[in-house]
């Protein structure tokens, strides 16, 4: 009889057309995830086995990693380490990712990597450079045409180390050369698996595809038995085994291997396979028991050494023998150093026919070998065998030491895991504090903080609330716990009780000079009081931390707090910006990524918000550099560095389309193309509403986000000519911000000047229908008093506004100006232009230019024409030089109703058209037909047939080409 692994595939030709394709997608940089579920026995390591063929075949490099069973905690990033230690060469990718990116050699070389730097932020900033040197290696590994297909089996025991690196590898995923298969067991998903929410996160992303694997159908039955037999089986047999395996595989396969007569043939596959393990030497059988204690793979060497420890194996050339036996009968298969069941469900089915005691003498005899030669396995792989075999002393001291290891390879979850299992043992260990070389509140306290790194922040407040009640008689080292404690429950935004603990923790160590554990105290109690709205209180306190980080030597917490006193210096940028060159420094003396790049960011955004454009653009690029060498590039500051370099661009009048950049991950990606909506709507793209509209998805998720989108659709939308819904969208803006924020951010004043202009827009377009007017005043005039108490409420802790701000605020009282005067209630207002155009002028140069033709408007309206026409014509000249379309087009269709020579427009008298009819008539000499001149403008196809006949009427024509003709004869159209 053959064995499946040598018969060709039978059936699954769908899965295999979607694998190809996605290779082919791969293999052009397209790449992509798929998934391969389906029930324990049913195919699926025999199908991702012919897909590597067949991506071998067609040039792609293929590694194949896995994931064990080591129950509650695994090993972390196992298959990971797996895949790059397989395609790891002197001198190649790899070495050089690791040269670049330090905290990928925990993973690759962990007995040579430092302990980590300790605390949140350094540990998250390491996580994703780990993160990033990962997926960095495995683009390095394909190439166009020969893509990398990174095979990841058994998803359902992966530990939640190897689901963050997955997730965070799909994510980003942009124009690698490589395809992700990963497979994993359908029938163990329970609503309560911890691979179900991962799952349902991929399937949402568009790269992600998913197949699930059935039971062979009866003639895909048929003919893999008969490929197996190497002939028909007889239709009573097939039959049995139709009903028994029900098309299951793996079920079906050992059905036939059994050999019995079909009316003997066993009901289960436990049987099934015992049925042909009975036939086998005693020998071969006892060996495969002790291999399925280690799971469905095991180390050679270390199978060796544990079966050596039994009575049965006890003779090394009884186990060699037996060993070369299970070999060649296929009971075990050889995968590089390891020996492996060749599938899972055998071993599984082995251990659990095994007694509780044999299972424990087995686990006992692995835990001696790993004793005696430590190297023949993991810590976390001695502490599960430590625990099966009811060693509790031993399964004590190999969790602490395996919660070592994750610290070291940046795992908090498995941390968190391993010591809450030490905790768990604590009290059944009577040297428990002896074997693991502390006490228990120093292991409560290592394991809040773990959980506080791993995002479990409701447990790391509970466990450190365990530490500090354990402390009553050692104010000292409870005032320590009380600072962890407090830093939980800010994280949970818990602020007053943060601050009761901070300010406890403060008491409690006052009196013994400055101290790393004061300093930290200190500083959070310093951002507490901040939260508070107690600035001067807050001042004082963040003054003292940085003195005492000093003294003490505690730069994380110094850096902490000048972070405080930089946020509290607002009215002073000069001096807030050397607070935050400190921080910065001190950030990076303390090994903390993430707060140097925050203070980084901070710093560029004071320059810019002050109106230095050249400084804040040159630190801006110096931070971006700084994140992409530290791995940090789409960290949350990282994020915002890219958003920021899309503004700044704009704000300089660079509006060139610019592609979204190749390694942006895709959570990150609209938070990217938010922040190119402003240049995209002053280009006059032609679907930047629709595309404001789609990003309204995201709002829910990011405030920027929100603000940036939903800002540049209100301005799209006037553009568009609508402007109702342009005022509804800003509204609709503002109420949600407000919510997400506080009522009184300080963008909500670009919102309102948006929006006033939205309603001077109409109030112009009405003209003469004097119903409309009152009421569009009246929501000029609220939104206007929204502008002003923003500015006052919400003004930065009792500071001034920069340029920016300013110039905003300034904007919407133009912006008024002209509603009043298109209402009738006021005469345009040049000075309030003017003065706006001057606060603008810190280097906004689409805003002076867009300001300085609302200023020539007002001058001509005021009745200086020759003023108006030297501003307009410089607005003009600014708009065609960088592109702004809808602006340049509306100076020139302004200048042509006001007779008025400026460059491209031409005018023989007054024109007899509206502004609609106009701009319909634009179009026409564009060769519009009437529906796209609809969709360009937003109104009904009805109504632009209206408009066309009142035009041809005016003009005194019977048709649209003769129109045109007109038009241009008579100075109505551009030149």
């Amino acid at each position: 009889m053959r064995r499946s692994t040598s018969v060709p595939l039978v059936g699954r030709q769908d899965q295999v057309a979607t694998f190809r394709r996605a290779l082919e997608r791969a293999a052009d940089g397209r790449p992509g995830v798929l998934l391969v579920g389906g029930d324990a026995g049913v195919g699926k390591t025999r199908l991702v086995t012919d897909l590597a063929r067949t991506a071998e075949a067609a040039g792609a490099r293929v590694v194949v990693a896995h994931c064990v069973d080591l129950g509650e905690v695994g090993i972390p990033y196992l298959p990971f380490a797996e895949a790059l230690s397989l395609l790891r060469a002197p001198g190649g990718a790899v070495d050089a990712a690791v040269r670049e990116r330090p905290a990928l050699a925990r993973l690759l070389d962990p007995a040579s990597a430092p302990a980590p730097a300790g605390g949140s932020s350094a540990d998250q900033a390491e996580r994703l450079q780990l993160f990033d040197g990962i997926a960095c290696c495995l683009a390095a590994a394909g190439a166009p045409g020969a893509p990398l297909v990174l095979v990841l089996e058994d998803l359902h025991w992966a530990e939640p180390s190897t689901r963050d690196v997955l997730r965070f590898l799909v994510a980003r995923l942009r124009g690698e050369h490589l395809l992700v298969v990963g497979t994993y067991r359908s029938d163990d998903l329970d609503r309560r698996h911890p691979l179900r929410p991962l799952l349902a996160e991929l399937h949402r992303m568009s790269a992600v595809e998913h197949v699930e694997l059935a039971p062979f159908t009866a003639d895909e039955l048929r003919a893999f038995t008969t490929a197996l037999a190497e002939a028909p089986l007889p239709d009573d047999e097939f039959d049995q085994v139709l009903r028994r395996s029900e098309g299951n595989a793996f079920f079906a396969e050992e059905l036939v291997s059994a050999g019995v007569p079909s009316a003997g043939l066993p009901w289960s596959l436990t049987d099934v396979l015992h049925a042909r393990l009975q036939r086998l030497d005693p020998a071969v059988q006892e060996v495969a028991r002790v291999a399925s204690v280690a799971g469905r793979q095991v180390r050679e060497d270390a199978l060796r050494a544990a079966a050596a420890r039994t009575r049965a194996l006890a003779d090394p050339a009884v186990l060699d023998a037996a060993l070369r036996e299970a070999v060649a009968r296929q009971v075990l298969v050889v995968e590089g150093e390891n020996l492996a069941f060749r599938h899972a469900l055998l071993a599984e089915a082995l251990y659990l026919d095994l007694l509780p005691g044999e299972q424990a003498a087995l686990h006992r005899a692995y835990l001696a070998a790993l004793d005696e030669a430590p190297g023949l396995g993991s810590p976390a792989q001695r502490a599960h065998h430590a625990l099966r075999g009811h060693d509790l002393p031993a399964a004590l001291a190999a969790s602490y030491e395996a919660a070592t290891r994750a610290a070291r390879l940046l795992a908090p979850d498995e941390q968190m895991r391993h010591l809450e299992q030490v905790l768990d043992l604590w009290d059944s260990v009577p040297d428990a504090a002896a074997r693991v070389g502390t006490d228990r509140v120093a292991v409560t306290l290592a394991a809040s903080d773990a959980a506080s790194r791993a995002g479990h922040r409701t447990r790391a407040e509970q466990l450190a609330r365990l530490a500090v009640g354990a402390l009553e008689d050692d104010p000292a080292r409870q005032a320590t716990a009380r600072n962890v404690l407090a830093r939980c429950l800010l994280d949970l935004d818990i602020t007053v009780a943060a601050h009761e603990q901070a300010t406890l923790a403060v008491e409690q160590l006052d009196g013994d000079g400055p101290s790393p554990a004061l300093a930290h105290a200190l500083s959070l109690l310093a951002r507490t009081l901040l939260e508070l709205d107690e600035d001067d209180r807050a001042r004082a306190v963040a003054a003292r931390a940085v003195a005492t980080g000093r003294a003490a030597d505690a730069p994380e917490a110094e850096a902490d707090a000048l972070t405080t006193l930089a946020v509290l210096e607002v009215d002073d940028h000069a001096a807030a910006a050397d607070v935050l060159r400190q921080a910065a420094r001190r950030a990076a003396d303390a090994g903390d990524l993430l707060t140097e790049l925050r203070s980084a960011f901070n710093l560029m955004t004071t320059y810019y918000y002050a109106g230095d454009l050249p400084t804040a653009e040159r630190l801006l690029h110096e931070a971006l550099d700084r994140a992409r060498a530290t791995g940090l590039a789409w960290s949350p500051y990282g994020v915002s560095l890219h958003q920021l370099a899309e503004i700044v661009r704009f704000v300089r009048g660079d509006l060139a389309v610019r592609p979204a950049p190749d390694d942006v991950p895709a959570p990150a990606l609209p938070a990217v193309l938010a922040a190119g909506m402003y240049a995209a709507v002053a280009r006059g793209d032609d679907d930047v509403v629709q595309r404001a509209e789609a990003l309204r998805a995201h709002w829910e998720t990011d405030g920027s986000l929100a603000l940036y989108a939903g800002g540049t659709h209100v301005d799209a939308l006037t553009w568009a000519g609508r402007y109702g819904d342009a005022v509804a969208a800003a509204v609709e803006l503002t109420d949600h911000l407000g919510r997400v924020w506080w009522e009184f951010f300080l963008g909500r004043i670009w919102i309102c000047a948006l929006a006033i202009a939205a309603l001077a827009e109409a109030a112009e377009a009405v003209g003469a229908d004097e119903a409309a007017r009152p009421a569009l005043l009246a929501q000029g005039d609220e939104l206007l008093r929204l502008a002003h108490t923003t500015a006052e409420r919400g003004r930065p802790r009792g500071g001034r506004m920069g340029p920016e701000g300013r110039a905003w605020l300034l904007r919407a009282e133009a912006e008024h100006s002209r509603l009043r005067a298109a209402v009738g209630e006021a005469a345009p207002d040049p000075a309030i232009w003017e003065a706006t155009l001057r606060e603008f002028d810190f280097g906004y140069r689409y805003e002076v230019a867009r300001t300085r033709f609302r200023w020539a408007q007002a001058l001509h309206a005021s009745g200086d024409a020759g003023a108006a026409e030297v501003e307009a014509a410089e607005a003009l000249t600014e708009a065609d030089a960088m592109g702004a379309a809808p602006l340049a087009a509306a100076v020139r269709a302004w200048a042509r109703r006001a007779r008025m020579p400026l460059p491209g427009v031409r005018r023989e008298g007054p024109s007899p058209l509206t502004d609609r009819e106009e701009e319909v008539l634009e179009l026409v000499a564009q060769g519009l037909s009437n529906r796209q001149i609809g969709e360009r403008l937003y109104i009904s196809t009805k109504t632009v047939s209206v408009h066309v006949s009142n035009l041809l009427a005016k003009l005194g024509v019977s048709g649209r080409a003769e129109a045109v003709a007109v038009a241009h004869r008579r100075g109505l159209l551009r030149a």
